[in-house]
């Protein structure tokens, strides 16, 4: 195969290393998972990822979620709902709210997980809009965000302020949770990201200030700065005290609207105090203390699970032998197992099915049954 100058090439390394990194992403949520066994003997499991089972229990009726494996082998060719992840959860698969349905796993299960809790995605509804996603409706394009008190998603058009995209965010909760918890606008006056109200109609987002620009970031780093030094010296001050307290002292104070945007780290200077963690266990917000209760805990930890099962990878290792023409050759190959392992996925995508190991396995015999039709054609025409 020839290479015309100037044409632009990629290695297959890099093909390689593009589709291992969407592996990682899904990795990253189910790999925290078990796909094998139903997670409920595990009681109220920490976070895991999560389905909704439109087919046995629609709306109208009562909200359940079912875990990872039973989406698999209890509910195959049934239309369900992506959840993501939720955290203290108890498989609902096989209980009272299924009706005739039996796990396939555990056929005697309690007839409800009454600390299990449930929200509008459950019917796969989302947002303050109540709508589905994606919209069929909705022409807007527009990321969503999880909330990390409701566990809900919301557009970012409807969060009341702009999407900071010039610092590292990790967290957000949104206006609802912040009014239903009030001690929150006393932390985010000294460590949340300063909100940016969404723009007017007709106005650019520029002159807003949405924009990733200097005088934004400075700003933004200067807070950080007079916050973390206020703190500093407050403790200082009152060494062994309510942090909470000493921060309502300094009198710091933030317009309490829009949605809340935290940097890395923040949970570990929510107040730990005897009174403090009484108020959040009261509320029903306790795991704001547990650092690792984070999505992005749980994604490293899916990641990193991942990986180590794979080890080393000899295809990585055998590219070294091959020259240019033949990587390039091997590209081609794989591009076009790519595009029919994407047509067949599309199939079970429209009719809202999941996709099971035995079909991916069936996938990649029909492609050795026709690599080796061409090969006999190819020799019936040579011989």
């Amino acid at each position: 195969m020839a290479v015309k100058e100037g044409e632009e090439t990629v290695s297959l390394v890099d093909v390689l290393e593009e589709d291992e990194e969407l592996e990682n992403e899904a990795s990253a949520v189910l790999g925290g998972s078990d796909a094998d066994q139903c997670s409920f003997p595990q009681g109220y499991v920490k976070r895991q990822a999560l389905y909704a089972c439109n087919t046995c229990t629609p709306k109208g009726g009562e909200a359940a979620g079912i875990c990872l494996a039973c989406s698999y082998k209890c509910h195959e060719g049934h239309e369900l709902f992506e959840l993501y992840t939720k955290r203290s959860f108890r498989c609902d698969c096989g209980n009272s709210k299924f009706r005739d349905l039996k796990c396939k796993f555990y056929s005697e299960k309690e007839q409800i997980n009454g600390e299990n809790k449930y929200s509008h995605n459950f019917f796969g509804l989302y947002c303050t809009c109540n709508r589905p996603y994606p919209d069929p409706d909705d022409q807007v394009e527009d990321e969503m965000i999880q909330c990390i008190i409701c566990e809900d998603w919301l557009h970012g058009r409807h969060l009341g302020c702009m999407v900071p995209d010039c610092v590292e965010l990790q967290e957000m909760v949104c206006e609802s949770c912040m009014n239903k918890h009030p001690f929150l606008w006393t932390y985010a006056a000294h460590l949340a990201v300063p909100c940016v109200p969404i723009a007017s109609p007709g106005i650019k987002e520029e002159e807003e200030g949405g924009g990733c620009t200097e005088e934004a970031s400075t700003s933004t780093e200067k807070a950080k700065e007079n916050s973390i030094a206020s703190c500093k010296r407050t403790h200082q001050e009152m060494e062994g005290g309510c942090k909470l307290k000493e921060l309502q002292a300094v009198g710091q104070k933030r317009d309490q609207s829009g949605a809340v945007f935290w940097p890395p780290s923040w949970r570990s200077r929510l107040c730990s105090c005897d009174g403090c963690q009484n108020s959040y266990a009261a509320a029903g917000v306790s795991f704001l203390l547990d650092e690792a209760d984070t999505v992005l805990a749980y994604e490293n930890k899916g990641k990193s699970s991942e990986q180590e099962q794979r080890g080393h990878d000899p295809l990585m290792s055998a590219l070294d032998n091959l020259n240019h023409v033949q990587q390039l050759e091997i590209i081609h190959e794989y591009n076009d197992m790519k595009t029919e392992l994407k047509d067949f996925l599309q199939r079970f995508a429209a009719e809202g099915k999941v996709v099971t190991p035995e079909d991916i396995r069936q996938f990649f015999e029909q492609q050795q049954n026709r690599k080796r039709r061409r090969a006999d054609a190819a020799q019936f025409y040579c011989s």
